[in-house]
């Protein structure tokens, strides 16, 4: 069976089963496990799938995909998105990080780092950041999102309120084609937008697939962040937005 045929065949075991596998999908058409690599790096270049370890999902609309899966997506370009955040990080700061598997990738490169005070909503930036003895950690309130250890409400938010950062480090999960960053849960959006009211500086940390989902909740615009890291250069329509809002795009290598 072509390649051609092969594709609506996954997609609809996608949409019927919401993932597929490269071991159940080479087995269904008979072929190698490389052809199955192939066909879903198609499919998630043409933004129809997002890779996963060992397969695929379908993008999101309106709900996001599960915490387990987001960390094995991209991981390689979220490493690199992070060392390269990590690097404009000058120790002797206050910093706030946000809900994320990017967010939590900075975390691991900030290790090194010397002198800072990290306020987060985040249970696994904490865990990670423990091993810093150069790193004082302040966890907000609120309610505690048992799907990816996140915090989030009004007491997030109003924990946020009581500090002035030199710089917030955030995520999304999507960011759509205006430059609006965008997000799932409209609390965990509130919170977000009162880290960006609270800080002098502002990091976007988001590898090329947030472009090409979709969410329904705005947090802000790319106008609202000083740099912008990411994986790949942006489409040329939202590089000019950038560069008239003189927002920094660094594409980490």
């Amino acid at each position: 069976m072509s390649q051609s045929f092969r594709h609506p065949e996954i997609l609809e075991i996608a949409r019927r089963e919401g993932k597929v596998t490269v071991e159940r999908l080479a087995e269904h058409f008979g072929v190698t496990h490389q052809t199955i690599r192939r066909d879903l790096s198609d499919l998630a270049e043409s933004g129809r799938l997002e890779r996963v370890h060992g397969g695929a999902v379908l993008p999101s609309g309106t709900t996001n995909i599960a915490y387990e899966e987001r960390r094995s997506l991209n991981h390689d370009a979220k490493a690199a998105i992070a060392r390269a955040c990590a690097a404009r990080v000058p120790d002797d700061v206050s910093l706030f990080l946000n809900i994320g598997t990017s967010t939590e990738a900075v975390a691991r490169e900030l290790l090194g780092h010397k002198k800072l005070l990290v306020v987060t909503n985040n249970i696994h930036v904490s865990n990670i950041l423990m091993a810093n003895p150069g790193c004082e950690i302040i966890v907000t309130g609120g309610s505690l999102r048992r799907s990816d250890g996140g915090l989030v409400g009004k007491v997030a938010a109003d924990t946020i309120s009581g500090f002035k950062f030199d710089l917030a480090i955030i995520g999304c999960s999507a960011i759509d084609p205006d430059g609006d960053l965008l997000d799932f849960d409209i609390h965990e959006v509130g919170v977000s937008q009162t880290v960006l009211r609270q800080s002098r500086r502002a990091f976007l940390v988001a590898d090329h697939s947030k472009l090409r989902r979709m969410a329904p909740a705005r947090i802000a615009s790319l106008a609202e962040i000083d740099a912008f890291f990411t994986d790949r250069p942006l489409p040329e329509a939202l590089a000019s937005r950038c560069a008239a809002w003189n927002t920094e795009v660094v594409v980490a290598r």
